[in-house]
C-alpha cells in the first residue's frame, strides 16, 4: 500500500525558495563594494542578512534541526550556479559580442566563483552558528524575546562570516583591512536593526501561513 506523502507546510515552501535565491545572489552582489567613510563594504551583505534571518525563521517555527538540514542543503543552488558560470566561461564567445561586453562579462563571473567559494566556506560556519546560538538562547530562556535571539544570535554569526568571507574572496584582489572593518562594521549595525525585524516579519509571516489565514 502507498504511503501518503506527508504535507509540506507552506512556510516552507515560501522560505526555501527565497532562501536558495539569496544565497546564490550574495555571490553576484559581492562583487560590488561601496565606501562606509574610511571603510569599504561589499554589498553581497544585503543577501547575507536574508540568509540568516531565514536561518533563524525556521530555528524558530519548526526547531533546530529542521534549521540545520536547511543550511546544509541550501549551498546546492550555489554550487549549481558555480557550475553553470564555469561552463559559460569556458565556451567560446560569439563574434558580435562587443568587446565591452565580453571584457564585463569576465569582471563579474570570473572573479564570482572565487566569492562563491569564499560564501561557501564562510556560510557553513556562520549559519550553522546562527542556528545553534539562537536556538541555545531559546533553550536556555533567558535569551529574551524573538528580536533580541535573533540580534545577538546574527551578531556572533556575521562577525565569524566576515573574517572568513573577506579574507578568502579578496586577500589579494584588494586592501581587505578596510573592507574587513566595513564589513564588520555594518555586520553589527544590521544585526542589531535589520535582522531582528526581519526574523520578526518571517515568523509572523510563516505562522499565519502554516495556520491557513493568509487564504
Amino acid at each position: 500500500m502507498e504511503q501518503a506523502a506527508r504535507p509540506i507546510a507552506p512556510s516552507l515552501l515560501t522560505l526555501l525558495p527565497l532562501y536558495g535565491g539569496l544565497a546564490v545572489l550574495t555571490g553576484f552582489l559581492g562583487n560590488k563594494q561601496i565606501d562606509l567613510g574610511p571603510f569599504a563594504m561589499e554589498l553581497g551583505l544585503f543577501a547575507y542578512i536574508g540568509v540568516v534571518a531565514i536561518s533563524s525563521s525556521v530555528a524558530e517555527l519548526h526547531g533546530q534541526a529542521l534549521a540545520n538540514r536547511l543550511v546544509f542543503w541550501g549551498f546546492i543552488p550555489v554550487m549549481a550556479s558555480m557550475a553553470l558560470i564555469a561552463g559559460a566561461l569556458a565556451l567560446p564567445y560569439s563574434g558580435r559580442m562587443t568587446t565591452e561586453r565580453v571584457a564585463g562579462f569576465e569582471v563579474i563571473f570570473a572573479q564570482s566563483p572565487r566569492i562563491m567559494l569564499a560564501g561557501i566556506a564562510a556560510y557553513f560556519v556562520s549559519v550553522f552558528l546562527n542556528v545553534r546560538v539562537f536556538s541555545w538562547l531559546r533553550g536556555r530562556g533567558s535569551g529574551g524575546g524573538l528580536m533580541l535571539r535573533g540580534a545577538i544570535a546574527s551578531a556572533v554569526a556575521q562577525m565569524v562570516d566576515g573574517l572568513i568571507f573577506v579574507t578568502i574572496a579578496f586577500l589579494g584582489v584588494f586592501p581587505i583591512l578596510p573592507i574587513l572593518a566595513g564589513q564588520l562594521l555594518a555586520k553589527l549595525v544590521l544585526s542589531f536593526t535589520a535582522v531582528p525585524l526581519l526574523i520578526r516579519i518571517g515568523v509572523d509571516m510563516g505562522r499565519r501561513l502554516d495556520s491557513g489565514e493568509a487564504r
